[in-house]
């Protein structure tokens, strides 16, 4: 027996130095989670996602401390937002100008702070003494579930490939969007992945009960895990996703609408340069006053000066040509208060009064800086025009354009389910504009769209998205894209689309709903392992 602790206490040691050194376990789980982002757009490989988490999972529950498993946790984490969201170096050193190994290392920081939350939740699995069947089926996918909503909050939110996307619109998993946001589908995830584990140690117990194993105590040990309770579980858990996949949770409203949606393709570098005003001016112009759809949107600051610098004649010309075709054009551009404050705003010009939505949730050093006093030195080594951009009200109202209420969003917002659905029910379609050519030619534009994809589903409504250098695209109230422009090429995507009305399970409950379930399975775990505790004494 004393042999035997001391060997435990050796194993613990040895774990405690290895952390977080990077050994080959470690080098292995980090290469889990960098194949995890193929199950994302542009690949959509979304069962892949369930067998990567599987493997940490095991990786967890054969760890000799919770120390451990949280390193694990972290290596997993480094590899899946390495190779997942790298892109931010792209945008910070090739069009922010800071100097590559600044933004090098800046990059690999923000990746290294990411990965806490995995790293968290493997802590916690392994921290907490209970039964494998707890653990499995109630703590892990819970604890996950909330520690990646409270990273798509915290220092103002990064919710950036939340698991949940990864089903999204392929998987049966993708049938409770709706219902529960993306982060419900991440729960549904997770447990599918955590009951996979609980089945393969079920047949591997039974396997190992028999020291001189046959092919009969094979079979016997398979038709165990089998018959576990689990696998109903499991089973009823994707059969319900399926099914809900086909409940029609919002109806059509109104006459269809034509939309046709701006990509100007203005190459990043000469975006707000004064050289390049001239051919930009002239681009949207053209191509907004070639179509004659009824709602015409422009892609995030299309017009890249204050509003007020804009020459009137200008606006007017668009305007005049809105009002031929009996709609309205929603122009990004930047709109500015006689005190000063300044807004990344989309305006409305046409039939229906003139209009503006200002973009409420702002992105951390592009377009304001957070702690200035501490972290204003940063602006010296960002060439990022119009950094301190002001918030636009936290409750905005959809705006009435072209027959249709749409909810507005710029950019970034629509990565923040739970603050979209502020504009509805009352809106009957979603309009997102963007402009992702800080990120050149790297996948976030297609993640982008993914995410678009999940809002549309979580809403029951069309998703518009205009922006500068792709993905333009038009998807429907299932996720589904319909229509998308080539990347990097100036193009209008027309199209016809139907508004919705209505209100999906997500759209009344928000992300509460998620949460309360993730925090009931959290209590019901934390209780179970307290009864087991006082069994074992």
């Amino acid at each position: 027996m004393a042999g035997a602790r001391e060997a435990d206490l050796r194993a613990r040691s040895a774990a405690r130095r290895r952390w977080p050194t990077l050994d080959r376990t470690s080098f292995g789980a980090a290469l889990l989670g960098a194949a995890t982002v193929a199950a994302y757009a542009p690949l959509y490989l979304y069962p892949l996602s369930v067998l990567t988490l599987a493997m940490l999972v095991w990786m967890w529950h054969r760890a000799p401390t919770a120390r451990r498993a949280a390193a694990l946790g972290w290596w997993f984490g480094l590899g899946f937002f390495v190779a997942g969201v790298s892109w931010v170096y792209v945008s910070l050193h090739t069009f922010g100008a800071m100097p590559a190994p600044i933004a090098a290392f800046t990059t690999l920081l923000f990746c290294a702070y990411l990965a806490l939350f995995p790293a968290a939740s493997g802590y916690v699995y392994a921290a907490l003494r209970a039964p494998a069947w707890v653990k499995l089926m109630l703590l892990t996918p819970a604890v996950w579930t909330l520690t990646e909503w409270i990273r798509g909050w915290l220092f103002t939110g990064f919710p950036w490939l939340a698991v949940g996307y990864s089903q999204v619109p392929l998987s049966p998993l993708a049938g409770f969007a709706p219902i529960a946001g993306v982060y419900g589908v991440t729960l549904a995830t997770v447990f599918t992945a955590a009951a996979i584990v609980l089945l393969a140690e079920r047949a591997r117990a039974g396997h190992d009960a028999d020291a001189h194993a046959s092919a009969g105590s094979v079979s016997q040990a398979l038709s165990g895990a089998l018959r576990h309770p689990a696998l109903l579980v499991l089973a009823g858990l994707w059969v319900a996703g399926y099914g809900l996949k086909y409940v029609q949770w919002t109806q059509p409203v109104g006459e269809p609408t034509s939309v046709a949606l701006l990509q100007g393709n203005i190459p990043q570098e000469i975006k707000f340069q004064q050289e390049g005003l001239r051919a930009t001016f002239s681009t949207y112009r053209r191509l907004a006053l070639a179509t004659d759809a009824k709602l015409v949107v422009f892609p995030e600051t299309a017009l890249p000066l204050f509003l007020d610098d804009v020459p009137r004649a200008y606006l007017d010309s668009l305007a005049d040509h809105a009002k031929l075709n009996r709609g309205d054009m929603l122009v990004g551009a930047v709109e500015r208060l006689p005190d000063g404050e300044y807004f990344n705003s989309v305006i409305s010009l046409g039939t229906a009064p003139v209009q503006s939505y200002r973009k409420t949730h702002l992105v951390p050093f592009g377009e304001f800086i957070p702690l200035r006093p501490v972290l204003g030195w940063i602006v010296s080594v960002l060439a990022i025009p119009l950094q301190d951009f002001s918030r636009g009200t936290p409750h905005p109202k959809p705006l009435s354009v072209g027959g249709q209420l749409a909810a507005i969003n710029v950019c970034y917002e629509d990565a923040f389910g739970d603050e979209i659905i502020r504009q509805l029910p009352e809106a009957t379609v979603l309009v997102n504009v963007s402009n992702v050519a800080w990120f050149g030619h790297s996948i976030a534009p297609r993640q982008h769209l993914q995410i678009s994809q999940a809002r549309a589903l979580e809403t029951g409504r069309y998703m518009l998205r205009a922006t500068n250098t792709g993905m333009t695209a038009i998807i429907d109230e299932r996720g589904d894209i319909v229509r998308v422009a080539p990347q990097f090429e100036t193009a209008v995507l027309t199209g016809t689309v139907q508004g919705y009305t209505g209100t999906t399970p997500y759209v009344r409950w928000g992300n509460a709903f998620v949460l309360a379930i993730s925090l009931a399975m959290l209590g019901t775990a934390l209780i179970a392992a307290r009864r087991a505790g006082r069994e074992s004494r």
